[in-house]
């Protein structure tokens, strides 16, 4: 039997493999729509496509640490499109960290679930549930990574192709290809967190560039394992890294934050709200940026991060990005869990075949 498949962040993916993901999730996302819109005409009905059905009779466990409304509701939605089912194993729901080791229940849950979707605290977390476990398991979240985020947001910025090319003049009509994304700057403001750590080793393979402000203390640097892996990568040579988050925006295609008070850190919040003055996301900051600069943001969101007139205005594609979350989880959930194919070697086995 092949070796168990597990992803815990995109840098153990090649560029290619990145692409396929979201262009998978892109081709799930036009199959499965039609069968969730009103059904008015069986004889309409009868001419839908299944998606995979590759969880058929699966289960896979949601082993949650740390609460979640995107994560949470896009892996159950998900799962029901593949044929199979998500079971949430919430932090008070099982033996995990109270009578039972993260060995153990890899083990259990692995025997008799085909997936598992981890979100944790540390990442050693989550690497010792993924030593052990005999099923794939996915990171849903880690204090260093979070892939299915990047995921998403580079299916959004794809979908969105026209906005940032004029040649492009209107979105991609259903039943065609995503399409390619011209080289953009993407900025980003804010912590250090584990959704700029998967853009640090995604972007730059994806050739854009980013330019990063944190603020200058030690606290909200690049832990010294992300920023090994970025420049494994080569990634470091296409990021600008600063203070300033006026720097940061000039000439940017798309800026992004994320929250500056992850779980956890509420004892800091008075603290933290004192070192991120001055990095809130409004149209003044952002004035040096490309004049049809967008917005993205994980959510859940504060307005300290970003003011209401982007949030809610006409360069946010946040909403956008937070439905994606489910397209893009559900094309891991299919190559992973369902196919074990996730790099694309079966595929390519069967091709060369």
């Amino acid at each position: 039997m092949s070796a168990v498949p597990h992803l815990m962040s995109l840098a153990d993916l090649t560029a290619p493999q990145i692409l396929r993901i979201v262009n998978h999730a892109h081709y799930l996302k036009q199959v499965s729509l039609p069968w969730l819109a009103p059904q008015s005409s069986s004889k309409k009905s009868a001419r839908l496509r299944m998606p995979s059905q590759s969880l058929f009779n699966k289960s896979v466990a949601l082993l949650f640490s740390k609460r979640s409304t995107r994560t949470r509701v896009s892996a159950e939605t998900a799962a029901v499109l593949l044929g199979g089912r998500a079971l949430f194993l919430g932090r008070e729901d099982i033996q995990l960290g109270v009578n039972e080791t993260p060995r153990d229940t890899a083990r259990v849950i692995g025997g008799m679930c085909q997936g598992i979707f981890a979100r944790v605290g540390a990442h050693e977390e989550i690497e010792e549930l993924a030593r052990y476990s005999p099923v794939p398991v996915l990171n849903a979240l880690s204090s260093l990574w979070h892939p299915t985020q990047t995921l998403a947001d580079v299916l959004t910025l794809h979908e969105h192709a026209h906005l940032f090319d004029t040649a492009l003049k209107i979105p991609p009509p259903a039943n065609k290809p995503l399409p390619q994304l011209r080289p953009l700057t993407v900025a980003y403001v804010g912590d250090s967190t584990n959704v700029l750590h998967d853009m640090l080793v995604t972007y730059p393979r994806l050739g854009h560039k980013m330019r990063v402000a944190c603020p200058p203390k030690s606290d909200y640097q690049c832990p010294k394992p992300v920023w090994d892996r970025v420049t494994q990568l080569g990634c470091d040579k296409d990021i600008w890294w600063g203070s300033d988050p006026k720097e940061a925006v000039k000439g940017a295609d798309v800026v992004v934050t994320d929250t500056w008070i992850s779980m956890g850190q509420e004892a800091e919040k008075t603290q933290r709200l004192q070192d991120f003055a001055g990095y809130q996301v409004t149209e003044a900051l952002c004035r040096d940026a490309n004049p049809d600069w967008k917005f993205l943001h994980c959510l859940p969101r504060k307005q300290d991060e970003v003011d209401d007139e982007v949030f809610y205005g006409p360069r946010s594609l946040v909403f956008s990005e937070s439905d994606n979350r489910k397209w893009t989880i559900m094309a891991v959930f299919d190559l992973l869990f369902g196919k074990w194919d996730l790099a694309g070697e079966k595929t390519l086995k069967i091709l060369k075949e």
